[in-house]
């Protein structure tokens, strides 16, 4: 292995939290790398073209480098450019497109091998958020090219017959789109009504489209089959099949559970199957590997935000500078 490939800390992982690791362990002295699988913070990147975030933009700052948007909330396209900026304005050294592939260890080091060549560092931080892997119905259908996980843009479904899985931010941001570009919406809804973490600006809007008929709702039902050109809803009344185009199914996304299991980091032995680790210095059951941002809550992918886990960078490069300095 070339001494170009050893570094102190790996970075698995180049969204914002991923960033700010870096930008502490560079401020720290570090020897450090980020590898990203996607393009520089992928998982913002396969966001809704529109999409308004929840937070404001100083609560999405990281490294103190201010965030400046036209409002108070920042789009999608404004916080692609404000972490391009940060990455490329502080020479940020981070892999694109090189997927990680296997985390082990090797002489008192760990071996991190990617899709593109093999790496060796003391510390390996774990940053790879939730958003690649969508979670599937596991219903006869689904893999039609009809049904998609992924949401983007709502010019697409001008004028067809649209599905909706699902009733938090995404799945209601793809109904009221859609709907608005004249697609004929109908949500599937598993609870009662739309999601309590709905955006406050948006649930009102959502919630009166349904009850004036724009937007057609089947609440306590799922989804049974999809075909070519229809679809089963199961209704507390029965099975109603109506005409359908396409399905946007919103049913949320989970973390690399595979990376983490296969580098031996312990999940909790329920359906949250949370990741163990230290809550005042992040590091995992693996000595020296540590966890940071959304992929500390398991499935629970509400838990950690941008917000409230930019902290986590601080916490690792703290404990970093402490074992190196021993």
């Amino acid at each position: 292995m070339s001494s170009t490939n050893q570094f102190d800390i790996i970075i698995v992982g180049g969204g914002p939290i991923g960033l700010a690791c870096a930008l502490e362990a560079k401020k720290a002295g570090l020897h450090y790398c980020i590898l990203e699988k996607g393009c520089l913070t992928n998982s913002l990147y396969n966001y809704p073209i529109n999409m308004t975030f929840f937070s404001t933009s100083e609560k999405l700052e990281i490294g103190g480098i201010p965030f400046v948007s036209n409002n108070i909330k920042p789009t999608r396209p404004e916080a692609l450019e404000y972490y391009r900026r940060v990455a490329t304005s502080n020479k940020i050294t981070i892999h694109l497109q090189e997927e990680v592939k296997v985390i082990s260890p090797l002489d008192g080091k760990y071996q991190v091998i990617t899709s593109k060549q093999t790496y060796s560092a003391k510390f390996v931080v774990i940053a790879t958020g939730f958003y690649d892997i969508p979670n599937t119905m596991k219903i006869p259908g689904e893999d039609l090219p009809k049904v998609v996980h992924y949401y983007k843009d709502p010019h697409f479904y001008a004028m067809q017959k649209v599905v909706v899985v699902g009733a938090n931010n995404s799945a209601v941001d793809a109904a009221l789109e859609t709907w608005r570009k004249g697609a004929d919406v109908s949500m599937v809804i598993r609870e009662e009504g739309i999601g309590k973490r709905v955006k406050y600006w948006v649930k009102p809007d959502i919630e009166n489209r349904i009850k004036e008929g724009s937007i057609t709702a089947y609440t306590h039902s799922t989804l049974m089959a999809v075909r070519e050109k229809e679809v089963d809803i199961l209704t507390p009344e029965g099975i109603v099949t109506i005409e359908n185009d396409y399905v946007i199914a919103m049913t949320g996304y989970q973390p690399n559970f595979n990376l983490l299991q296969d580098t031996g980091i312990q999940l909790s032995n329920d359906d949250v199957l949370q990741p163990a680790y230290d809550a005042g210095t992040m590091e995992t059951n693996l000595p020296n590997i540590y966890l940071a941002g959304v992929v500390c809550g398991g499935m629970n992918t509400h838990v950690w935000f941008i917000e409230n886990s930019r902290v986590h960078a601080e916490m690792i490069i703290k404990s970093v500078k402490k074992k190196v300095t021993q």
